[in-house]
């Protein structure tokens, strides 16, 4: 089904992938006013692996038309259905069949980029981290699934040390995302989203809570990374996000972690995110050329700007 509108061009409802038998989904939106071939945007959803879909997101029509990039908004298989690797494998399926259809869309395959907040950022983190050879389907399998930047908006990184963490907090937020997740259990807890994801208690399964780490993955060679968290998020404290940070940094990787003072979690779903207090910001930055990280207090613009500038810095054609 396509929507044409004065702006962008929305092609809902694509089939992208048949994991696990059923059809997997995804909605394009495509700028009228880019130029092709079109750098692409792939947005992860959050949920704690087990809740949402791809529309729970911002508003990605505005965000195509502010950019002039194509996004493609993907489901994934969520933990009620199927266990950890399955959801990371359906994010690189995913990148494989955007270059697949390149042609039919207007996609530009060398320019490929990962958006995912929450759960998405993790699988984002892990999907961009991670070899072509892991986590590999058999499907759109003559195309490639490495990327060329990620935004990862408050992804958790390292599961045995979010209890730790969570125990630093104030109670959780009451925006969209926490609302949709509901209360949280330890992530040790059998039943927890984590435990739920990974197939096993994440304290009784360290080999595969290993595989499941983003930071496991941070080797040198990887992306551009924009990660972005709020300090006052007690789902997901803004301490996993300095985990990935350091891995990457020390790895001499080029990535940027900026914090918000006062925003908790899930404020990608915000429709009033440009306008909001975020209180102090605090950026941290490593260039894949510089081993030392750099601080300021005022990150100089609004979050919705801060994607849209990495993305067309790192995605558009120079």
């Amino acid at each position: 089904m396509t929507e044409r509108t004065e702006q962008v061009h929305i092609h809902a409802d694509q089939v992208f992938s048949h994991a696990g038998g059923s059809p997997r989904l995804a909605d394009v939106f495509i700028p009228v006013a880019g130029t092709a071939p079109l750098p692409v945007v792939l947005w992860i959803h959050g949920g704690g692996w087990r809740f949402g879909d791809r529309h729970l997101s911002p508003d990605l029509r505005s965000f195509a038309a502010q950019s002039g990039l194509a996004i493609v908004s993907i489901d994934y298989r969520l933990s009620d259905e199927a266990k950890f690797p399955a959801p990371v494998e359906d994010v690189k399926t995913a990148v494989r069949w955007v270059r697949s259809v390149s042609e039919k869309f207007g996609f530009d395959p060398h320019h490929i980029g990962l958006w995912g907040s929450s759960a998405g950022g993790h699988l984002a983190a892990c999907a961009a981290l991670s070899t072509e050879g892991e986590f590999l389907s058999a499907e759109h399998a003559a195309f490639s699934s490495a990327v060329q930047a990620v935004v990862d908006g408050y992804g958790p990184t390292d599961f045995a040390r979010i209890d730790q963490d969570r125990s630093l907090m104030p109670s959780s937020g009451t925006d969209a995302e926490s609302v949709v997740i509901g209360g949280v259990l330890p992530a040790n807890h059998p039943d927890s989203f984590e435990s739920r994801h990974l197939g096993a208690s994440v304290g009784s399964s360290p080999d595969k809570v290993r595989l499941a780490d983003p930071v496991h993955y941070a080797g040198p060679g990887k992306p551009p990374f924009l990660i972005l968290h709020g300090d006052a998020d007690a789902l997901i404290p803004s301490n996993q996000s300095r985990y990935l940070f350091d891995a990457l940094s020390a790895a001499a990787n080029d990535v940027t972690l900026v914090l918000f003072q006062h925003l908790k979690h899930g404020f990608f779903n915000n429709p009033s995110l440009a306008d909001q207090d975020y209180g102090c910001v605090r950026l941290f930055k490593s260039e894949a050329n510089s081993s030392r990280a750099v601080w300021s207090c005022d990150a100089g613009q609004n979050i919705p700007a801060m994607v849209v500038s990495f993305f067309q810095r790192h995605l558009t054609r120079s």
